[in-house]
């Protein structure tokens, strides 16, 4: 009995730990892009604005998530104007996913 009530607990534990630990697209918003396109992504002088932003309204994920994932730079760089270029930023699909899944649900309000 006492090994069967172990491995439900170790079973429930691991089933918990994916919901924990799956990707927040605000905590990733928060500590890779707000320092430049402002914490409630508004923009800044240093990144553009994401609401009512058409490339992230309407853009498709894998478009978004090329610019995020290697950056803009020289002739490809969208806002010539801004003082910064979009600085590469790897990370996991999942997690660029919740953060694309963040920038076009949670910011557009």
């Amino acid at each position: 009995m006492k090994k069967l009530f172990s491995i439900c607990i170790v079973s429930a534990g691991i089933l918990l730990a994916g919901t924990v630990y799956a990707a927040d697209g605000a905590k990733i918003y928060g500590s890779k892009c707000s320092v430049c396109h402002g914490p409630k992504g508004a923009g800044t002088p240093m990144g553009p604005g994401f609401k009512g932003n058409e490339f992230i309204t309407k853009g498709k994920t894998s478009d978004i998530k090329k610019v995020i994932i290697e950056g803009r730079t020289g002739k490809d760089k969208k806002y010539p104007k801004l003082s910064m270029d979009m600085p590469k930023n790897p990370m996991p699909d999942d997690e660029a996913d919740a953060l694309i899944n963040f920038m076009q649900t949670d910011m557009q309000k």
